[in-house]
């Protein structure tokens, strides 16, 4: 490319030849010349623009990490519709795979880069963070219309659903996979509760 020319969306470029990287050679491969060879630029342009990997990485983070979380963010406008499992299921699987994909990944590697993504997004609402709190948000919805037991463990049910979606995206599942462990997840909340009433 030559010099002088603006590249529009330089930002999203570089990021999207991060996350490609990642996910066909795993983020131990992720470097300033990796991503720039994939993103088709001059091997400078990305410290034209962050000051160092580090920068680059959590700056990609925060991103994919707002993309993830904003993904999950009207999950609890869904309450009383359709069913509660395949809510929640189609709520999950509506998160961007590749960002999701790619952002575990890197925070798996560069554990490091989650408090830098916490101190821009906040300590609850960066990625699956976000999501398990949309989770619990949604089933608190529901349960207060009656679709969810009140002796439902929400919290657990929350945890338990993200780290099922977490589960899946690392050993790149299929969604039927993610949908039955959803629709499981949900009777045994019911199951407990009879058990607790007789």
């Amino acid at each position: 490319m030559p010099r002088g020319i603006a590249i529009p969306q330089l930002r999203q470029q570089l990021f999207a030849a991060a996350e490609q990287v990642v996910l066909r050679d795993g983020p131990a491969r992720l470097s300033g010349r990796a991503v720039t060879v994939e993103a088709g630029v001059a091997a400078g342009l990305l410290y034209a623009h962050f000051t160092d990997l580090d920068d680059f990485l959590t700056a990609y983070a925060v991103d994919r990490a707002f993309t993830v979380s904003a993904a999950a963010a009207a999950l609890p406008e869904r309450a009383g519709r359709a069913t509660v499992a395949a809510n929640l299921a189609d709520a999950l699987l509506t998160i961007p795979r590749p960002a999701l994909t790619a952002l575990a990944k890197l925070l798996i590697l560069r554990p490091d880069l989650v408090p830098r993504v916490h101190a821009v997004l906040g300590e609850e609402t960066a990625g699956l963070d976000a999501v398990e709190r949309s989770v619990a948000a949604y089933l608190a919805a529901e349960q207060r219309l009656g679709r969810v037991p009140q002796a439902a463990d929400l919290a657990s049910l929350a945890l338990a659903a993200v780290a099922v979606l977490h589960h899946l995206v690392l050993t790149e599942a299929d969604a039927d996979r993610l949908n039955a462990a959803v629709a499981a997840l949900l009777p045994s909340a019911a199951e407990r509760r009879l058990r607790t009433v007789h």
